[in-house]
């Protein structure tokens, strides 16, 4: 019995050390975000500012146009994440219905196709979107972020398609309800919580990209928040740190928000297709 009560203790030892090295580099960044000069140049810092302020904020605006860099991220995030759940829904019920060698040699490339490093895809890419006249633009980029989301889209909600029961398909049928109307009428709505927790988390990888939307977006009107972020930093590799870390911490806020709202969704749609009914 103390041998067990000790097991959990050191577990919960360990998971509040992780969440603690979790947490520090946010902590630390909204501590800077409120930090004058004087105090983000002493030789002690602090973690509680001694004199917060916004100027920080302001002067990250004064410098650098984040409004509408944070729209170019907001069309791009949504627009991605619109498409690639309309293209994945009906993909992931046939991935997850059908069985056949064709099914699982798809959810295969599926898996496989989240090790490819981004340099591998970033040339062939840009040679389609320029061959379309799409470089430089954020339909462009959406259009990246469709197929670098459909793969973990596809994944996920298949396991929520799984977690249907088959049987209120096959009622569905017996009543004369096509494929097409059944997926409509029967399943989507079941699929609800899975199409929304997708739609977000492509929203999500979409908002916080980065590499893509550097080689891609040229013109400074187009960029998107986190290439925008990096103005803050001079050529000589000094960083601006007060306006930095006050305009990181703004770009920060959706994904936290957002993430917080899908992280048990997540989890329930990896795991259940794992689950038969």
């Amino acid at each position: 019995m103390r041998t067990r009560t000790a097991a959990r203790a050191g577990q919960y030892a360990a998971l509040l050390a992780y969440l603690v090295f979790l947490a520090f580099p946010f902590l630390w960044l909204v501590s800077t975000a409120f930090k004058p000069p004087r105090e983000l140049a002493s030789l002690h810092p602090t973690w509680i500012p001694e004199n917060p302020t916004l100027a920080n904020f302001r002067q990250a605006f004064d410098e650098q146009p984040l409004l509408q860099a944070a729209l170019n991220s907001l069309a791009a995030a949504v627009g991605a994440a619109v498409i690639a759940v309309l293209i994945a829904t009906p993909m992931a019920y046939v991935m997850a219905r059908q069985r056949g060698r064709l099914t699982k040699a798809a959810t295969g490339w599926v898996v496989i196709s989240q090790s490819f490093p981004f340099v591998l895809l970033i040339i062939p890419l840009f040679l389609v979107l320029k061959r379309l006249r799409l470089v430089d633009s954020v339909p462009g980029l959406v259009m990246v972020y469709v197929v670098w989301a459909l793969p973990f889209a596809l994944w996920m909600l298949a396991g929520y398609v799984r977690a249907v029961p088959v049987e209120l398909e096959e009622a569905a049928a017996v009543d004369g309800a096509g494929r097409v109307r059944t997926l409509v009428s029967v399943t989507a709505p079941l699929l609800a919580p899975g199409i929304v927790a997708t739609a977000l988390f492509a929203f999500v990888t979409a908002w916080n990209e980065f590499f893509f939307a550097l080689v891609l977006l040229k013109t400074p009107e187009k960029q998107t928040l986190p290439v925008v972020l990096t103005h803050f930093i001079g050529a000589e590799g000094v960083a601006d740190l007060g306006p930095l870390a006050a305009a990181a911490f703004l770009a920060t806020l959706p994904s936290l928000v957002v993430f917080a709202l899908i992280q048990r969704r997540i989890t329930r749609g990896m795991l259940a297709g794992a689950v038969k009914s």
